[in-house]
């Protein structure tokens, strides 16, 4: 039987897909302007989900900008298991019981950095199908662990453009939905300095959301880069770093206890070397 939703799925993945390719060439170049011998590279592999489908892990590692960072592509689908429908079911996801098929695709971006007052960051942006509705998600968030005052207005007024461009309800429904979501409970803090997100976004013009869903992702580079760019030149001390581990500790407590997308990649069985990419590579506990 032909599905009738095949070519947007196709032109979603194709999107994603294009998007990993440009910010791997834009982190890649960032890499050349700070090389003094051989600037870091991505290192690229395939990812396989056993029920179907898969995509691209790559992550560079020991750079001199990047300590790591990881830009995962992937194009999914199968059953989901009964844990995940339950979920999907609590979120008013209708026809799970009925027809647990889904497909999913998306991009997926976590950056550490070498230099304490470069901030981190997390971007990601995803299509999500069932027999029953079809979504759009995602955001980005980050997550400096020394704050500059001008550079989160920066990141957020980069996010309200990418808003502002599709709906004046956007940014700050998105923007609260993000304070509310990256906060660590039983830290009683937000993880990071906010940004935006979204999820279920199925606003019954397909175009329309898929429209705004590539404008978050074109938004993540100038919100970004002029950022790492500036901070990974800043002079650092020992203790700069010790406070930039102990944040680490913070995110790795968030993305392991509360985040949305790590429980259910692994729940749907997904690569988990790909899944727990967001994970730092070094991180401190008080």
């Amino acid at each position: 039987m032909t599905d009738p939703f095949a070519s947007r799925k196709a032109r979603a993945a194709t999107w994603f897909h294009t998007l990993r390719d440009r910010i791997v060439a834009a982190f890649e170049a960032l890499e050349d302007r700070f090389a003094d011998g051989s600037p870091g590279r991505f290192e690229v592999s395939p990812t396989t989900r056993a029920d179907g489908g898969g995509g691209l892990m790559s992550v560079m590692r020991g750079g001199k900008v990047f300590e790591k960072v990881g830009v995962n592509w992937s194009e999914v689908h199968g059953t989901l298991g009964e844990r995940a429908q339950k979920a999907m079911a609590a979120r008013g996801v209708p026809g799970m019981a009925e027809d647990p098929r889904f497909w999913a695709s998306g991009i997926s971006l976590v950056a550490h950095m070498v230099n304490p007052h470069a901030p981190a960051v997390h971007m990601n942006t995803r299509m999500f199908w069932t027999p029953g509705v079809s979504w759009f998600g995602g955001g980005s968030d980050l997550n400096p662990a020394i704050e500059y005052p001008e550079d989160t207005a920066h990141f957020h007024a980069e996010m309200r453009r990418a808003c502002d461009a599709h709906s004046p309800d956007y940014y700050p429904r998105f923007k609260a939905w993000a304070d509310e979501y990256f906060f660590v409970p039983h830290r009683g803090r937000a993880r990071g300095v906010g940004g935006i997100f979204y999820d279920d976004l199925n606003t019954g013009d397909w175009e329309a959301d898929f429209a705004f869903t590539q404008s978050v992702g074109s938004a993540f580079l100038p919100a970004f880069l002029p950022l790492a760019e500036a901070r990974s030149r800043t002079p650092f001390t020992e203790a700069d770093r010790e406070v930039q581990l102990i944040h680490r500790g913070l995110y790795a407590e968030y993305n392991l206890v509360y985040d949305r997308g790590t429980k259910f990649g692994l729940e749907t069985g997904h690569d988990a070397n790909a899944v727990l990419m967001s994970l730092p590579p070094i991180a401190k506990w008080t």
